[in-house]
């Protein structure tokens, strides 16, 4: 590598190693560190502001804007209200049945919206099943984010590094139906499980609180019925053109602003009020990380680690989908799965390729997908909606350390990895 990769690769950590331990406010970490890269030439302007393999990724910025202001304007109509009191009165005020019920809607929704999206609509409801338990909300929103990103590996649109991966490999909608929601059913059952040993300090059962909540009606919540009929009609519309935004040739980001800023008008609120509830920070945090990983792919760095892999694992089938499962699920902890996954297609490509392209090589890319998705979980900022929680957290006074969220994500991305490895060897090689 040259000396500029290295400088890269050194920043890069000294970066990470700040946002890890805090001693910086990791926004600023993020925006020093990607000021850095350009100051030393790892990267440039035009590859930072410009670039769609080694730059911003304003697809991803643009659509968490747009979900932001469609949860702002549902923030005012009451609506989470409702479901925290539906979801609190169906757990019958026993926290762990309400976090299993949170759980599964978020990866059930994850799968037919992005992550991103699902934890931005679930997380406001969350905050407020909490305080009607007397539990935690730390706990809660990491096995959220933890079953968004496990939900969303199921199909091609829940988690943006698989739609690279179908566009790179030519996989349709329903070929990751089949691939891999099989494998994601027995993954969120295993979730269930771990949240039960992992959360366990924050189910305490207070009968007062149960009796308090059943007597609730979920009906009086709704504080302005006209905007929420308006908001939930463009909510419907936002989704359907989310999963038809093959067909209708326009990218989720552009679906996300253009419903954000028609809700926005059709609500008749102050504008500068509810851009107030816009995530910011978050979005500052996002832009300086992808300069910052985008600095080590314009450098080299991590396709030089990629091709070393290819190398490495070159006419041994098993023994390469095990490297690009847990290879991918390490690199996607530290740098973000979206610009990691859009680095790794071509040289997937060159060993499926190598290999025939025949149904079981097609392996590969399921092994990529998993080890992407799922690794994400394992730190604060190995994947997107990770982030957007952390923010949420802080911008309502209960901010998420990056070792507690790590901490539980380690331990969760270690089983859930493990667990695919059966799978792809049976269904890939042992019966193929």
């Amino acid at each position: 590598m040259t000396g500029t990769a290295w400088a890269a690769v050194a920043v890069f950590a000294v970066a990470y190693l700040l946002i890890a331990t805090e001693k910086i406010h990791r926004v600023a970490a993020a925006l020093g560190g990607g000021a850095i890269m350009l100051l030393i030439g790892a990267t440039d302007a035009d590859n930072a502001f410009f670039s769609g393999d080694a730059g911003i990724d304003w697809n991803v910025i643009f659509l968490l804007v747009g979900m932001m202001l469609i949860v702002a304007v549902l923030k005012r109509t009451g609506v989470f209200e409702y479901l925290a009191l539906w979801a609190t009165k169906r757990a019958k005020g026993r926290p762990f049945r309400a976090m299993v019920l949170l759980v599964l809607v978020t990866a059930f929704v994850s799968a037919f919206l992005d992550n991103v999206t699902t934890v931005l609509l679930i997380a406001p409801v969350t905050f407020l099943v909490c305080e009607r338990l007397g539990a935690p909300v730390a706990p809660f929103l990491i096995a959220e984010v933890l079953a968004s990103n496990i939900g969303g590996t199921a199909t091609l649109i829940g988690d943006p590094p698989n739609i690279i991966i179908a566009s790179r490999a030519g996989l349709s909608y329903n070929d990751f139906l089949v691939h891999l929601t099989p494998i994601v059913a027995v993954l969120l059952a295993v979730f269930v499980g771990l949240c039960r040993i992992l959360f366990r300090s924050a189910f305490r059962y207070d009968p007062e609180r149960a009796a308090a909540i059943a007597a609730l009606r979920e009906r009086d919540a709704i504080r302005d019925r006209r905007l929420l009929i308006v908001s939930m009609a463009v909510l419907v519309v936002v989704t359907a053109a989310f999963v038809l935004h093959t067909a209708l040739h326009l990218e989720p980001s552009v679906v996300a602003i253009a419903g954000g800023l028609v809700l926005l008008a059709l609500s008749r609120l102050d504008a500068a009020e509810v851009a107030q509830d816009v995530e910011w920070e978050t979005l500052a945090f996002f832009a300086g990380l992808f300069v910052m990983v985008g600095a080590l792919v314009n450098t080299g760095v991590i396709d030089e680690i990629s091709h070393a892999a290819a190398d490495a694992t070159e006419g041994r089938l098993f023994f390469a989908s095990m490297m690009l499962l847990w290879g991918s699920a390490a690199l996607s902890a530290v740098v973000d799965n979206i610009p990691y996954v859009a680095t790794m297609t071509p040289v997937v490509a060159e060993m499926v390729n190598s290999n025939g392209d025949t149904s079981q090589s097609r392996v590969l890319w399921w092994a990529l997908a998993l080890g992407a998705d799922l690794g994400g979980n394992a730190t604060a900022v190995g994947a997107s909606a990770n982030v957007v929680v952390l923010g949420i957290a802080e911008r309502a006074g209960k901010p998420i350390t990056f070792w507690q969220f790590t901490k539980y994500g380690l331990v969760v991305t270690v089983v859930t990895v493990a667990v695919t490895v059966p799978y792809l060897w049976l269904r890939y090689f042992a019966l193929a």
